[in-house]
């Protein structure tokens, strides 16, 4: 039976080529392909076909839930992340909140070590480390609580801090 499946995969993958082949600019068959190849677990190639289908249409959820259910397993912070951007397209997709609340469940159970080196791993909080204003930023609201107050004012600081508490990167005393 399992080798059927298998079967069945390949040729799915191998008429998937085709049709990319034929329009390349169709998102579709990028979000089928990445199914066939999950079952065939070429999980490299899957995830390739995930990002061409978000890049082609970023409003298309099965892309980002695809992506980020091969993320689920090994990177919960970085699933997450891309579980946030399915339910900002589809709020009440019940498989994107499920996957959410899985990933944030999985992130509990690690240790805050474990949380950290995960958390580097996510594009988006290298992107926050990685700006300066931001390393300002944290420098003084280490040294200064009364700072970190001024700083939380602003919104965009907020929201890039609440992402480090998060990711487990930054802890509050």
């Amino acid at each position: 039976h399992g080798g059927n499946q298998a079967k069945e995969a390949v040729v799915s993958t191998q008429s998937t080529g085709e049709a990319i082949k034929r329009n390349p600019q169709d998102h579709v068959p990028h979000s089928n392909r990445a199914a066939c190849y999950t079952k065939l677990m070429e999980f490299g190639l899957a995830m390739e076909d995930c990002n061409k289908c978000i890049e082609l249409n970023p409003g298309f959820i099965k892309g980002y839930l695809r992506k980020a259910a091969l993320l689920k397993i090994d990177k919960p912070t970085e699933a997450k992340s891309v579980y946030e951007r399915a339910l900002e397209i589809d709020p009440k997709n019940a498989e994107a909140q499920q996957g959410y609340q899985h990933c944030v469940n999985q992130m509990r159970n690690l240790s805050p070590e474990e949380r950290a080196k995960n958390a580097m791993m996510d594009p988006e909080i290298q992107q926050i480390l990685k700006d300066p204003a931001m390393q300002v930023i944290l420098e003084q609201m280490q040294k200064d609580p009364t700072a970190a107050q001024e700083h939380l004012k602003n919104p965009q600081v907020a929201e890039k801090f609440q992402k480090l508490v998060q990711s487990g990167i930054v802890s509050i005393r």
